[in-house]
């Protein structure tokens, strides 16, 4: 490890000469982080620091002196975290609960903005898919399994959301299914089902993305990226309950070969979809992901997805967004967040969102009519797909799991909010 620069974080204003709101001051052996009033809370005061250290080129970093808690630490290691350099930071602890759980977080978020970072050449849906696996079999091997379902092999078996998306590429798309059994037993019951969204690039098909739109969409699997983290952040914590986990991947590009506007897309469970936008696909891919997790008859399914501009616009880039037709479910969802530290707010869906994306050539489309509410009509687009359109379902989308350009507390790119939502949900519910 380079010499690290020893920050310690004071809950007292900097000297006159740094300034009157200062955030950071420097003696001879490092720097001090003042949390004050005008420098708001020590988590965010750190992560600001940490973003301002890192702009400075600081290779190294160690937590020093008694100001730090965990949740301090762990800000701090969000806005030091750079996908353009491998930066070095010592916790500054000997707590031994403390460090497992830093450790915990560390490898889990460090595998979700790593791959959700990935290019899209180096990241096809394939990748995605064995990476996932990979890194959930290497925590535990004894309790996952999994198996893999590609090409033309996922029309024989139903799947033929994620087969019409994916259709276009000529690298195939893949249903990843993870069986997490810690009970050993074959017989248990599958306590939750989580499942993601990986698009791992996505044109917009033929309803092609303006450029500046496109550039970002390396980041459309995010959502399978932020369930496989927070299953794994849940088995390192301990837990001990069956979950299985669906990762829906494609590429939606244009070809020869791409569905198109006007196809109709029959699901396993016989509801009809009219494409009127190959750009909403995600919605597309999840049906079959909702499907099989359906027939699991879990207590709880969760799915997550950088699924609509919309959740964006309504809530900007700090919050997740939470919808369910059920005030327990998604309560159960948000209160996981708060536990976590991390921000998520619930938007709409009404069982009248159903009726607001209808077809005159099938049973549904897979876009709003002009007007609706696109984040809770994608929303109602998925209920169709779960058991009883809906029962004891929540869905999540990501709208603050990615930072186009880099601002004072994250670098640019994936940003791992979110997996300690779903990691507290498997764990508390």
């Amino acid at each position: 490890m380079a010499k690290a620069m020893e920050v310690e974080l004071v809950e007292s204003a900097a000297a006159a000469n740094w300034g009157e709101k200062a955030l950071l001051s420097f003696t001879a052996s490092g720097a001090r982080i003042h949390v004050t009033e005008a420098t708001g809370s020590a988590e965010v005061a750190a992560q600001r620091a940490a973003r301002r250290l890192d702009g400075m080129g600081i290779p190294a970093v160690k937590l020093a002196g008694d100001g730090w808690t965990i949740e301090s630490r762990w800000a701090f290691w969000a806005g030091f975290y750079n996908p353009n350099r491998e930066s070095e930071l010592d916790w500054g602890t000997d707590n031994a609960r403390e460090l497992k759980e830093l450790k915990a977080r560390e490898s889990a978020a460090e595998w979700v903005r790593s791959i959700t970072n990935g290019t899209p050449e180096d990241v096809s849906p394939r990748v995605l898919a064995e990476s996932a696996a990979e890194m959930l079999q290497k925590l535990a091997p004894e309790a996952v399994s999994y198996r893999m379902i590609a090409g033309d092999e996922l029309l024989s078996e139903g799947f033929a959301g994620i087969h019409n998306v994916g259709r276009g590429s000529v690298r195939e798309p893949v249903m990843l299914q993870v069986d997490y059994n810690p009970t050993g037993k074959d017989d248990a019951p599958v306590d939750t089902c989580l499942v993601g969204k990986g698009i791992t690039f996505d044109s917009g098909g033929y309803s092609i993305k303006p450029s500046n739109n496109m550039a970002t969409m390396k980041s459309d699997m995010g959502g399978a990226a932020m369930v496989t983290g927070g299953l794994a952040l849940a088995i390192a914590r301990g837990l001990k309950k069956r979950v299985k986990l669906y990762l829906c991947c494609a590429e939606n590009l244009i070809s020869g070969h791409a569905f198109k506007l006007g196809d109709i897309i029959k699901y396993k469970n016989g509801v009809t979809v009219e494409i009127l936008n190959t750009d909403a696909e995600g919605r597309l891919v999840l049906a079959d992901g909702l499907i099989a997790a359906s027939e699991e008859s879990p207590r709880w399914i969760l799915d997550a997805a950088t699924l609509t501009g919309a959740a964006k616009m309504a809530v900007g880039r700090d919050f997740n967004s939470v919808f369910s037709f059920e005030d327990d479910s998604a309560q159960r969802v948000l209160a996981a967040a708060a536990a976590e530290h991390e921000k998520a707010w619930r938007l709409p869906l009404e069982k009248f969102h159903l009726e607001q994306i209808p077809s005159g050539f099938a049973e549904i489309s897979n876009v709003g009519i002009d007007g609706s509410p696109g984040a809770s009509t994608a929303a109602a687009f998925l209920a169709r797909f779960v058991r009883d359109t809906g029962r004891d379902w929540v869905h999540m989308d990501l709208s603050g799991s990615y930072q186009p350009g880099a601002n004072d507390l994250w670098a640019q790119g994936a940003k791992g909010h979110g997996l300690r939502t779903i990691a507290r949900f498997l764990q508390d519910n």
